[in-house]
């Protein structure tokens, strides 16, 4: 009987002990975190506030242990990963600024916050987390200049800070960065030249809607790069030597820019699936090497000249117009376009005097085709853009002064 008792008593006592274990475990666990992590918590936290539908805050409570707060990842006594908002779909994101406590966190490899209305600067002390390699606030409201000490993040992979009113120019400390795979610096008030990026991993580059300027030397843009999109900025110079390095490319937009010379051929057998080219100063006659298997190419609103090429045939969408073709349209391009396979064919605003189309045909309801204000008699009446202009042909004194 004594033995039973003794037996029950050591269970109880181990229970008991276990149980203290764990409630001062449980009260006490924010001890385990490193003290200056759980002082740069606090004044991040500090300095933020929930939009009004989110409740991504509340679990930040500093009486329990911060690895547990949303968006907070530990590794041992650090904090890793701190993804501040939260991430789904539609629900609202943080207001107030980022302290410069973000500093203190220097064992980060991963910091982003979603959409939200994030203002002021980005702080300098990010320069001071060595380990980052994703770093990503778009869709925000930040403002002031891109900080050069970013250069300093030698293991950046992602930069992502599109969407939201930064100025000044994109510093070169930043393009020199050895890591990058991905820049996303889209949808800003960025101003200046593009520095030269350095890293050979980079494979998207997407810096459209900005207000960048000046030319793009060849080397500036590694030949690793994947996905470029510089549209929407003030780009100028030539392509002709740039663009025959990237032949890795599989998405390129350099639409609504100011570049000049000519088209190099070879970008029409890049593997991409939309060429945007339209509204530059391209000039000179348009050659592909052979024929074009991308799905769109859009050449409009530029001052391309010569005759049509019939290796087009083969492009679903084409934008020609608000050019200077001249000649008459390709055999091989109307046929497929008869045929329904050439879905969208725009050679509006050029010089064309010719196009072996019956008055008598009809043209596909599934394909568009516009011809207006070229030098001829159209022979078929089909809908154009408004923008095309009601004009139906070019005045014969254009297309003999173009002629000559």
């Amino acid at each position: 009987m004594m033995t039973m008792v003794t037996s029950s008593n050591k269970k109880l006592t181990i229970l008991v002990i276990n149980l203290f274990i764990i409630i001062h475990r449980i009260q006490y666990s924010s001890a385990i975190l490193d003290p200056a992590d759980f002082l740069a918590l606090q004044s991040i936290r500090k300095s933020l506030e929930d939009l009004p539908g989110s409740d991504y805050l509340s679990s930040w409570d500093f009486t329990s242990d911060p690895c547990n707060f949303a968006g907070v990842f530990c590794s041992g006594e650090r904090v890793v990963t701190l993804n501040l908002g939260d991430p789904r779909a539609g629900v609202p994101g943080l207001s107030g600024v980022l302290d410069p406590a973000i500093g203190k966190l220097t064992n980060l490899t991963e910091f982003t916050v979603v959409p939200g209305r994030i203002t002021g600067t980005i702080p300098a002390t990010i320069s001071e987390l060595k380990n980052l390699r994703f770093f990503a606030i778009s869709r925000n409201f930040l403002s002031g200049e891109i900080p050069a000490t970013l250069g300093e993040l030698t293991n950046l992979r992602t930069l992502d800070l599109c969407y939201n009113q930064l100025t000044g120019n994109i510093p070169w400390a930043v393009g020199s960065l050895p890591a990058l795979t991905n820049v996303v610096i889209s949808h800003n008030r960025l101003s200046g030249p593009l520095p030269a990026f350095a890293s050979q991993t980079l494979t998207r580059l997407d810096l459209k809607h900005n207000n960048l300027s000046g030319s793009i030397p060849p080397g500036f843009i590694p030949s690793s790069i994947q996905h470029l999109s510089l549209a929407l900025n003030r780009f100028t110079g030539s392509v002709e030597y740039l663009l025959p390095q990237l032949n890795q490319l599989n998405y390129l937009d350099l639409s609504m820019n100011r570049f000049t010379g000519p088209v190099p051929g070879c970008v029409f057998s890049f593997p991409i699936t939309t060429l945007q080219l339209d509204r530059n100063l391209f000039s000179g006659p348009v050659q592909p090497f052979n024929e074009v298997s991308i799905q769109t190419v859009d050449l409009s609103h530029n001052m391309l000249y010569g005759e049509v090429s019939p290796l087009f045939s083969t492009v679903q969408n084409l934008y020609l117009n608000n050019n200077r073709f001249t000649g008459s349209v390709p055999n091989t391009l109307v046929d497929r376009l008869m045929d329904g396979n050439v879905q969208l064919l725009y050679l509006q605003h050029n010089f064309l005097t010719g196009v072996p189309i019956k008055p008598t045909e009809a043209i596909p309801v599934s394909s568009s085709l516009c011809l207006q204000y070229n030098c001829m008699v159209l022979p078929v009446q089909t809908p154009c853009p408004v923008e095309a202009g009601s004009q139906k042909t070019r005045p014969t004194t254009q297309c003999m002064q173009w002629k000559g």
